[in-house]
């Protein structure tokens, strides 16, 4: 199945986007990849003999697959030019270091959504199926008046 409409709607510009495709969205969790090709401009000053992905990098990743992109599907609106997005909070454990070129695969499964806050359990796994970090994230979306 195509998720094409969510990743239309992200709403993060082409130097911030970290997802590249989506495998499952539905209302209990959403599942998507992203490689963090050696390019990116973080890993020039983040170890400069030995590039790792920052953490607050994994968290973004996870939080854009894991929360944003489930968020987009709950609330269903098509125009997203009124949505305001939040990160809330995050609970995150680092257990493996994340390599240029290396493609991970994120799965969230939503604890709640109410009151237009979406929480989750977010885990993130490398190519080998390894846990690289996992945590439970909370954010907020605001629709404004048109």
């Amino acid at each position: 199945m195509e998720f094409n409409n969510i990743l239309d709607q992200l709403p993060f510009g082409p130097e911030f986007l970290f997802v590249d495709k989506l495998h499952q969205v539905d209302d209990d969790g959403a599942v998507g990849e992203y490689t963090f090709l050696k390019h990116l401009y973080f890993y020039k000053g983040h170890f400069k003999d030995g590039p790792v992905t920052p953490g607050v990098i994994l968290t973004e990743c996870c939080a854009q697959i894991g929360l944003v992109c489930l968020g987009l599907h709950l609330l269903n609106v098509s125009d997203t030019s009124i949505l305001k997005i939040g990160l809330s909070s995050t609970e995150m454990q680092f257990l493996l270091p994340v390599f240029p070129n290396e493609k991970v695969v994120v799965t969230s499964k939503k604890i709640y959504f109410r009151f237009n806050k979406l929480k989750c359990d977010v885990r993130m796994h490398n190519s080998k199926g390894e846990l690289v970090c996992k945590g439970i994230m909370a954010g907020m979306i605001k629709m404004e008046e048109a």
